[in-house]
């Protein structure tokens, strides 16, 4: 009842967030310099106006976000300005389930290496394992992704040759991607979680259970991890949302056909609906997956389901 009453609570809040982010997107592109035809080469003021004409574009602003509007309720965002060939839905419904796809893939990673990392930290602490452990981590940390990426293409493509650099067609494709998109993050998850374990094996409940005489990996792993996981899990919907909205950075560099990469061409097009689409999109995922890391968070603390 308790975690009902909270996601219908979080579905109001949902709402009012997305309409601001809707509106504000849609003014924001229209008032910026340049427009979807400007281009190097010139057309003819006929030709120009009979494309303005013919996307709606020469109507009035509140007109076009009236239709906008209306178009967003029945989940039609409209033409692509610049790739007539497909509507704005069509586009994303190609490329999103590649970024997703990255996506997982990256915080897959992430939570691999940052939980092993944290737990054999928190269970040698002050130790040299410890100390490297969390050496990498800050070096993660540090190195942001548009370093990290062409770093990893001078080491793995071009000394070695070892994995291809650009594209998504076999998984050999898909691992600088992902741990390009995946370590940052890993290293924020393995800080929290030497943190969380360290404060879970200190408390009564770990000492009863091992004076009864529990073997010690089920100790950690069942007893110690599901309490010292929270602020990991607490993490998950921010990291999975920065992971998402990251990939620009990424698809951008090893040339992956995913949502981002398509975005990130828009805002130069000035594709008005294909960016309005996008951010659309991004939103209602990131929303959702900040809804279901609380959900988690609430299932796993009773404290959380109480309050």
């Amino acid at each position: 009842m308790f975690m009902a009453v909270f996601v219908l609570k979080r579905f109001g809040e949902f709402l009012p967030v997305l309409f601001m982010i809707i509106t504000i997107t849609f003014f924001l592109v229209r008032l910026a310099p340049g427009g979807p035809f400007d281009s190097e080469k010139r057309v003819s003021l006929e030709a120009q106006r009979s494309l303005e004409a013919h996307y709606g574009i020469d109507r009035p602003l509140y007109q076009q976000y009236t239709e906008y509007l209306t178009g967003v309720i029945r989940l039609d965002f409209g033409p692509s300005f610049r790739k007539p060939s497909r509507t704005v839905r069509e586009w994303i419904l190609l490329r999103l389930p590649v970024s997703l796809e990255l996506g997982a893939y990256g915080l897959a990673f992430a939570l691999a290496v940052g939980l092993c990392a944290g737990i054999l930290a928190a269970l040698k602490p002050n130790s040299w394992l410890d100390y490297s452990a969390m050496t990498i981590a800050m070096i993660g940390i540090c190195v942001p992704a548009f370093v990290l990426g062409p770093l990893l293409v001078l080491i793995f493509a071009l000394w070695t040759d070892w994995l291809p650099v650009a594209g998504w067609a076999t998984p050999m494709h898909k691992i600088l991607p992902a741990v390009t998109l995946g370590a940052g993050y890993s290293a924020y998850i393995a800080r929290m979680t030497r943190g969380g374990m360290l404060e879970a094996l200190s408390q009564d409940f770990i000492r009863t259970a091992r004076a009864k005489g529990l073997r010690e990996a089920r100790v950690v792993l069942r007893h110690g991890l599901r309490a010292g996981i929270q602020p990991v899990i607490a993490f998950l919907g921010p990291a999975a949302a920065g992971l998402l909205t990251g990939s620009f950075v990424v698809e951008t560099i090893f040339q992956v056909p995913g949502l981002g990469r398509e975005f990130v061409e828009s805002a130069f097009n000035r594709d008005y609906t294909m960016i309005n689409g996008a951010v659309l999109v991004y939103a209602v995922l990131v929303m959702g997956l900040n809804l279901v890391s609380d959900i988690m968070l609430g299932w796993l603390d009773p404290r959380i389901r109480a309050r």
